[in-house]
């Protein structure tokens, strides 16, 4: 999973609402999402040929736009906007992982090799 942002994930106190790209980001985390952070640099207000770096380039091919963040599912899917990344968020949290076999891995294939059971 990737999510391409402007510069950062860093708070605008001047912003009302926050910052898109943070907003997104802190959305995910909740979500118990890890997501890799592309900064993609630019201003997407700006014309196209002022917005060639890679990061735009990527996002406007995955996306039609070059507004970011927009986030990129392990399957391809692209989702462009922070309101529909923090919706899709909300929607798909991450799978818990089972504590027992993380300590021990042979407790997920066989969990009467976990002696101590949760």
């Amino acid at each position: 999973m990737k999510l391409y942002i402007c510069y950062g994930t860093f708070p605008v106190p001047a912003r009302p609402g926050g910052h898109p790209c943070q907003n997104a980001h802190h959305a995910l985390k909740e979500a118990g999402h890890d997501p890799e952070l592309i900064r993609s640099y630019g201003l997407a207000i700006l014309p196209k040929w002022l917005n060639q770096t890679r990061g735009r380039r990527e996002v406007r091919r995955l996306t039609g736009s070059s507004w970011v963040p927009a986030l990129v599912l392990d399957d391809g899917t692209a989702i462009g906007g922070s309101h529909e990344i923090v919706a899709w968020a909300k929607a798909n949290p991450a799978a818990k992982a089972n504590p027992a076999a993380k300590a021990n891995p042979a407790a997920k294939a066989n969990p009467a090799a976990n002696p101590n059971p949760a």
